[in-house]
């Protein structure tokens, strides 16, 4: 069973940064796509960014140039650098990694940004 174990949230003023961290219980090498989505109060589940087995990367427009996907094999973490904060950031966060037809996804982590 795949276990996915996000961190790094918490509160943070608009214009500040955050690393969040997701890390897997196995080797994230056999993972297709792994990636971020995030889900405000009221909203639907949407889209972050993404980074597949082969290194390529997928960002929402929303955070393009701000947010950043990264993926250590060897520490089987796949991390989202943000940064320039904005309160409609405020969202829990989770980690999602994709194996064939299986998905698998974190219990979240919350980020709120104050204005």
């Amino acid at each position: 069973q795949v276990q996915l174990v996000e961190s790094g949230g918490g509160l943070v003023q608009a214009g500040g940064s955050l690393r969040l961290s997701c890390v897997a219980s196995g080797s994230i090498l056999s993972f297709n796509v792994m990636g971020w989505y995030r889900q405000a109060p009221g909203k639907q589940r949407e889209l972050v960014a993404t980074t597949t087995r082969g290194g390529r990367t997928n960002y929402a427009d929303s955070v393009k140039g701000r947010f950043t996907i990264s993926r250590d094999n060897a520490k089987a973490t796949v991390y989202l650098q943000m940064n320039t904060l904005k309160p409609e950031d405020t969202a829990v966060y989770y980690c999602q990694a994709v194996y064939s037809a299986y998905v698998y996804w974190g219990q979240g982590t919350q980020v709120t940004v104050s204005s």
